[in-house]
């Protein structure tokens, strides 16, 4: 009964890993009339010295770095105001998750049309007499253009974890920080923020997991222009691996993308290292 999902996983999951793990040290291509070759660490010595993956790298990293704390920022707020029992608030809980179950294409074709020079956002703006720039055209505002439409759609998501965590914490703590006399900020610092401890750390590493693999987006919106401002580690893996089909090259960016989730793996285990000492 379980021969279907293992099969799954062999042919989508196992399968992959271990020919990118093989594939990385050879000069693979994925149409040629040779087969690969062994050739030790020289895709490995190629990327580094490629300036372009460090600019993906960085693209990257900047796009984390900026997602996190504000995706998981806002998406606190929002739990925070629907948290409450009052007439309506299932209406409010549908439109702010309403983003994370509409596919990532279709929202990412509607905010491409809104970043045109001539789009909503731009029309918005010249109502207060401002000009709007070309958004994704421009490098210096593509990034941030992804970056603000990116944290739109899945603030949602993180809502509604924050939410679950928020509705497991006993009322009778606010009951006896009320009696005590705490505010409403004393409350959240001394009551509702420890609590959230597990849910804080969870939403963080997803959100960064996430963020490390950005691609839909990208190849949507930008297709890592202008200028490669726009370009990730996962983009410029696809996009070598399948349009420039040297397989090798692309599954040994792929093993350093492997290498960066591992690390926040391995955040997310300091960080939860407390729980399982008590265990």
């Amino acid at each position: 009964m379980v021969t279907p999902a293992v099969a799954l996983l062999l042919v989508f999951i196992i399968i992959p890993i271990v020919l990118t793990f093989a594939l990385a040290f050879t000069n693979a291509k994925l149409i040629s009339p040779t087969g690969p070759q062994f050739v030790g660490f020289d895709n490995f010595a190629r990327l580094f010295g490629d300036p372009l993956f460090w600019k993906s790298l960085r693209n990257t990293l900047l796009f984390t770095v900026f997602v996190v704390p504000l995706q998981a920022g806002l998406a606190l707020v929002l739990a925070l105001l629907i948290n409450v029992r009052i007439r309506g608030v299932n209406f409010f809980r549908t439109v702010y998750f309403l983003p994370v179950v509409t596919s990532m294409v279709v929202v990412s074709l509607l905010w491409k049309f809104m970043y045109q020079p001539d789009g909503l956002i731009n029309g918005f703006l010249a109502i207060f007499g401002i000009d709007g720039p070309d958004w994704l055209g421009n490098p210096n505002t593509a990034l941030i253009a992804v970056l603000v439409m990116s944290i739109w759609q899945a603030v949602g998501f993180h809502m509604v974890i924050w939410l679950s965590g928020l509705q497991t914490i006993p009322q009778d703590m606010y009951e006896a920080g009320a009696i005590d006399g705490a505010g409403n900020w004393q409350r959240f610092r001394y009551i509702t923020w420890p609590a959230l401890r597990q849910t804080r750390t969870f939403i963080l590493i997803t959100i960064t997991i996430q963020a490390f693999a950005l691609f839909t987006q990208i190849q949507v919106m930008t297709q890592g222009g202008p200028l490669d401002s726009t370009s990730t580690i996962v983009y410029q893996s696809v996009r070598i691996g399948f349009s420039l089909q040297q397989t090798g090259y692309a599954s040994a960016l792929s093993l350093v993308f492997f290498v960066l989730v591992l690390a926040v793996s391995l955040v997310q285990r300091y960080l939860t290292r407390d729980k399982d000492v008590k265990k």
